[in-house]
């Protein structure tokens, strides 16, 4: 009671709490979006997939590290619910963040108002659908891990187990998507330049034993993941490794080509380590708020720019960064020079190479029109894809033709649909881009057709020719943009 009542007495229990409760607001609609993001439905396999016994990455695959399918699995892709707990999410971690503002931004009697201000604008970003804070992509799930290793490793004084801890929560984060290796070389670097002194006498022997003394946090990072690869240890394997690491080689290959292959991954890189080693070198000239929050900002930037590709929900590992770098311009009346000018490049640079969700606005008023009774259930679908309704009707279709044991095969990257009728596909690949994409995608859906002879197979518009034959197929109706094939014999 003695704790309520002072809680209740703190400007801090209110700030938190009324944040909590308009980031709840801000991502309700999302519990009741329907069945629409390509990604998402993609998941959605994989997460049946995990619940009816086939292998991840062997017997059904995406590019991902393991958790995010898990988390779809235990909620057997069920989008309400995963929805639910990515917002379950995105509050502890607004609450975690608020902490870690305040660690931050403490000035020896109270914090400034530099705490609401980056916790403000965290909360905001991360709730509105306009990075897409809305879905339920890995970046969601990543960020609480994070925050809570920043938290641990600014403690005042750090010892190897709380470095350990940390370097086991990033390490969490990495298995939901690979680039939480980011997060784990920015604290690396921070802790490794404040752990050095402002004079270096034998710089050989102060930076070894600088790196020796970060060792529990280095295998608090890697501990998890090795003990996953044990876990796939055998014919999946080698699927694990490609889906985790080779995969992304090239997909971050595709955009980051500039006079040579990865030749403008290479010249981002140059930028980084510059930065990073002004840092270094000027480091007396820095306080450890501002240290930490610029190295960190410089590797998130980098992150969101790492593949070059304009996906929007790419920013949210950006978020706690430039929240941090917005509260440590109002906390900071000195050396503004640098985190101004971080500021200003980092939103020409979001600005250049990214979509935002130009249907924030409308997006709550589909939500309300819909609730209201003033919308369709088909129009309000189509707000969020004008797909998406066809998608359902193709879904019903089967629903209704089918019995309990028949399957299906979409020529189509629409995983969703495999998920509305509750269903597998026949091979190991859930969309037509990955079956293109992959050396033995055709051979492996080949052999699952005529494994599996599936009662339909729907061809959707637009996509490339039907690689596989239909002699036993005929013509047995056409929904909209998709053609759906019935098996004869």
């Amino acid at each position: 009671m003695k704790f309520l009542s002072k809680a209740e007495k703190s400007k801090d229990f209110w700030f938190i709490l009324i944040t909590s409760i308009f980031f709840f607001i801000l991502r309700f609609p999302s519990l009741f979006e329907p069945y629409w993001y390509g990604d998402e439905g993609i998941y959605h396999v994989l997460g049946l997939g995990i619940r009816h016994g086939r292998v991840l990455y062997a017997g059904i695959w995406d590019n991902k590290p393991p958790l995010l399918y898990l988390i779809y699995g235990l909620f057997s892709s069920d989008q309400f619910y995963i929805r639910l707990f990515s917002l379950i999410f995105g509050i502890l971690s607004t609450v975690v963040f608020f902490f870690l503002a305040k660690k931050l931004f403490y000035n020896g009697k109270e914090h400034s108002k530099a705490v609401y201000w980056s916790c403000g604008v965290f909360a905001l970003l991360f709730a509105l659908p306009l990075l897409e804070g809305n879905i339920a992509n890995a970046e969601n799930f990543m960020l609480l891990p994070i925050l809570l290793a920043a938290l641990i490793i600014l403690k005042d004084k750090i010892k190897s187990s709380t470095l350990f801890l940390s370097g086991v929560l990033i390490g969490i984060a990495f298995l939901f998507k690979i680039v939480g290796i980011f997060d784990f070389a920015a604290f690396f670097a921070f802790l490794f330049i404040l752990s050095l002194p402002r004079k270096i006498a034998n710089f050989k022997k102060v930076v070894i034993n600088s790196a020796v003394s970060l060792f529990p946090f280095i295998l608090g990072f890697i501990s998890l993941f090795v003990l996953t690869s044990l876990f796939f240890l055998g014919d999946a394997f080698k699927f694990f490794l490609q889906a985790v690491f080779v995969q992304n080689v090239g997909y971050v290959g595709y955009g980051n080509k500039f006079l040579i292959p990865q030749g403008l991954l290479i010249f981002k890189l140059v930028i980084l380590s510059v930065f990073l080693f002004y840092l270094f070198i000027k480091r007396g000239n820095f306080t450890k708020t501002a240290l930490f929050i610029l190295i960190w900002f410089s590797f998130s930037l980098f992150n969101a720019l790492f593949s070059q590709r304009p996906y929007t929900h790419y920013l949210l590992v950006l978020i706690p960064s430039l929240s941090l770098l917005v509260g440590l311009l109002i906390f900071e009346k000195k050396n503004q020079t640098i985190p101004l000018s971080l500021f200003v490049l980092s939103l020409f640079f979001i600005i250049t190479n990214f979509n935002l969700y130009g249907k924030t606005p409308f997006y709550y008023q589909n939500f309300l029109s819909f609730i209201l009774g003033r919308k369709s259930v088909s129009s309000y679908r189509e707000f969020f894809d004008r797909k998406t309704s066809n998608d359902y009707e193709i879904a019903q279709y089967v629903n209704a033709k089918t019995r309990k044991n028949d399957q299906i095969f979409i020529w189509g990257n629409n995983a969703q649909v495999y998920k509305l009728t509750d269903r597998l596909p026949p091979g190991r690949y859930t969309v037509a881009y990955h079956i293109t994409g992959f050396n033995d995608g055709y051979k492996n859906t080949e052999g699952a057709l005529m494994k599996v002879k599936p009662r339909f197979i729907i061809i959707m518009d637009g996509q490339p020719v039907f690689p596989f034959s239909l002699s036993s197929y005929q013509p047995a109706m056409k929904i909209g943009r998709g053609s759906i094939y019935e098996r004869i014999f």
